[in-house]
């Protein structure tokens, strides 16, 4: 197995977040009562309890850098995740960026920010 790092976010329930994220075809590799991990394609989510965490006031995020990233943003609109600025959770449409990559943003229901690289 080569060298990886894992995303760990925190999820107010469980259930709810596998529910969700399994929208986006995501897998439960393993759960427990202090730990849930899924997986899409060789992209790994790992989730640690945090129930009294406000979305509003999160500050929890990661990068997915994806090869076909407007295929992804695809499937989250396909689930119904809506457009916008504020609410959870919600989707931002991809744009260039200065950096010159391309870049959609994601906020998932615990108010966790995925920013959905486009791979070069």
């Amino acid at each position: 197995m080569a060298d990886r790092a894992t995303p760990n976010l925190p999820a107010r329930d469980f259930d709810r977040t596998e529910a969700f994220y399994a929208k986006l075809g995501f897998e439960r590799t393993w759960r427990d009562g202090g730990w849930m991990i899924l997986r899409r394609g060789e992209v790994q989510l790992e989730f640690f309890p945090h129930p009294y965490l406000d979305p509003s006031e999160s500050s929890f995020g990661c990068c997915l850098r994806l090869d076909d990233m407007p295929a992804f943003v695809e499937i989250c609109r396909a689930a119904g995740i809506n457009a916008g600025s504020s609410g959870f959770p919600r989707l931002q449409a991809p744009q260039r960026e200065h950096s010159g990559l391309d870049i959609a943003y994601l906020v998932d229901h615990d108010g966790s920010l995925l920013r959905l690289v486009q791979n070069a």
